[in-house]
């Protein structure tokens, strides 16, 4: 078993409690059925967001999915010009047998082109 990780994005329309809660669910529930994931096996989660973002933390929103018992952390992108605005970023460390072509990596919304992995 090794520990890799696993990489998702998406935006919002609004630097809001509420916009940031859904659509940080909405990421992480992709990346959680996408890579049959069981928080048992996760080590640790890291969310970003853009500057322009901080009416909420994203964490906050694995802990209303019941992720109690996993270490989270939350930080700010480096604001580089031209980089995707209003932007949550995640990523999950965990342990597993899979190797790395076998995770599946999510950008939706606006952050659909910053990889060409699995996109919806």
């Amino acid at each position: 078993m090794r520990c890799r990780g696993i990489r998702g994005a998406t935006t919002v329309e609004r630097n809001t409690r509420e916009d940031i809660l859904e659509a940080t669910k909405e990421l992480l529930g992709m990346l959680i059925e996408s890579n049959d994931l069981r928080s048992d096996d996760v080590a640790t989660v890291f969310f970003t967001t853009t500057s322009d973002l901080n009416a909420e933390f994203p964490a906050m929103a694995a802990r209303q999915m019941g992720w109690t018992d996993v270490s989270l952390l939350c930080g700010q992108e480096i604001p580089v010009p031209g980089s995707v605005p209003m932007c949550i970023r995640i990523l999950i460390l965990v342990n597993t047998d899979k190797t790395s072509q076998e995770l599946n990596h999510v950008y939706i919304k606006g952050a659909k082109n910053l990889r060409s992995s699995v996109s919806t």
